[in-house]
């Protein structure tokens, strides 16, 4: 048991170093604290999102209330590629991105479950160009923040459930401004570099309601609560003259000065979700969950944007599963999970007057895969965000997401060995 332990503790922290590294191609990644990410497992993302519905075999990394339902430990992990086609007034443009999405672990524990583990909470990830009649500029930025999580659940009741999620957000943000001369009258070019390391803790707390009604029909229902809290930032600075390659692109410094700029603390923005949902055990789910989230009070980090502002998010999520026959032995296809699902939401980013809203589809199965109900799960998801209005930038994106939640039993008393 120990051995196990440790081995799981070894893998999340190798993986904190994955994260570092994970960004996104989007050009609104550049505000705040970049793109936001999507917080919970495959299950979940194939059906828009949704985190309704718990049950005894998979994580629920969205309500820690729903954690007093496992019944196996829990290991999952989950990764996602990313292809996003992006469009303005000007022209288009192709980008993608690989990243390793979550690696979390569920213990359940009688009336008790617990689960601890690491996802990317933002991402920031860009790569653009301003043409102007003297100067051009290049616009480059990468990095994000990071949480470690600990949760831990309790049933109150055989119906009732409740759980508490602490966050330990971590991560280093970079942006990049290179100026260069348009029509080569300048040899040299000037570089300003804004670094950013974020830090802070913050918790969640969730409710989560299950009845049945009669053997074939179950209602679910789901609250959480995220409170505002705060998040510092050491703010680094620097200015320099740099002579950048024609050939190559490449950048020599030739001279760079340190700007001093203060160290920031900002509100991290509160959040609720409330959801309810309906079905039959083991066999079908349909659910409806809303989000908002008050990022009106929400600022950059070190440097103000005239143009952008910042007003309360939301998101609309609709999704479920079916199950031919969970029991179907030697019926390997009636077994699958197939999941769908669709979301809306408002990102809360206003940049030029217009609202920045994403909308996405999802699909995809749950295969199993060995013993104890260990499955994977593929799925994808069609989608877009931006306009193309008031000079913006309009994705629209393809992702495609893998899981693998594997189950066991710990804690188990052996009475042969």
């Amino acid at each position: 048991m120990l051995k196990k332990i440790v081995v799981t503790v070894f893998v999340c922290v190798i993986g904190a170093t994955t994260f570092a590294q994970e960004g996104t191609t989007s050009p609104y990644s550049f505000y705040g604290i970049g793109s936001l990410k999507f917080k919970g497992t495959a299950e979940n993302r194939m059906m828009g999102g949704m985190s309704v519905y718990s049950d005894s075999i998979h994580l629920n990394m969205q309500n820690p209330a729903g954690l007093a339902r496992l019944q196996l430990t829990n290991f999952a992990i989950g990764a996602s590629h990313k292809y996003s086609k992006q469009k303005s007034n000007e022209g288009e443009a192709q980008a993608s991105t690989t990243s390793l999405d979550y690696i979390a672990i569920g213990i359940p524990m009688g009336k008790f479950g617990a689960s601890f583990g690491l996802i990317p909470y933002t991402s920031v990830g860009y790569n653009l160009t301003s043409e102007g009649e003297l100067f051009n500029t290049l616009y480059t930025g990468d990095g994000g923040l990071n949480r470690a999580f600990l949760s831990l659940a309790y049933a109150i009741t055989d119906d009732l459930s409740v759980g508490v999620e602490t966050n330990y957000n971590f991560g280093e943000i970079n942006n990049t401004a290179l100026i260069t001369s348009a029509n080569d009258e300048f040899e040299y070019a000037t570089r300003e570099r804004n670094e950013s390391d974020l830090s802070g803790l913050n918790y969640t707390l969730g409710l989560a309601y299950q009845k049945l009604l009669n053997k074939n029909l179950q209602i679910m229902g789901s609250l959480t609560y995220t409170p505002a809290t705060n998040l510092s930032s050491q703010n680094f600075r620097e200015i320099a003259s740099v002579f950048v390659s024609p050939t190559t692109g490449a950048t020599g410094i030739l001279f760079r000065e340190e700007v001093a700029v203060g160290d920031t603390d900002f509100d991290f923005p509160s959040q609720v979700t409330v959801g309810g949902g309906i079905g039959a055990p083991k066999n079908w789910f349909i659910g409806l969950e809303f989000t908002n989230q008050k990022t009106s009070n929400f600022t950059n980090r070190t440097f103000i944007i005239d143009n952008v502002t910042f007003k309360d998010a939301s998101k609309m999520k609709l999704g479920g599963f079916y199950i031919p026959n969970y029991n179907g032995i030697g019926k390997y296809w009636q077994r699958v999970v197939y999941r769908a699902g669709m979301r809306f939401e408002g990102t809360g980013l206003v940049v030029n007057g217009e609202n920045i809203n994403e909308f996405g589809t999802s699909f995809g199965v749950g295969l199993p895969a060995g013993k104890l109900f260990t499955n994977i799960n593929v799925g994808v998801e069609f989608g877009s965000r931006g306009t193309t209005k008031s000079g913006l930038i309009k994705e629209n994106f393809f992702n495609t997401f893998l899981s693998l939640s594997l189950n066991d039993r710990w804690f188990e008393k052996r009475y042969y060995d």
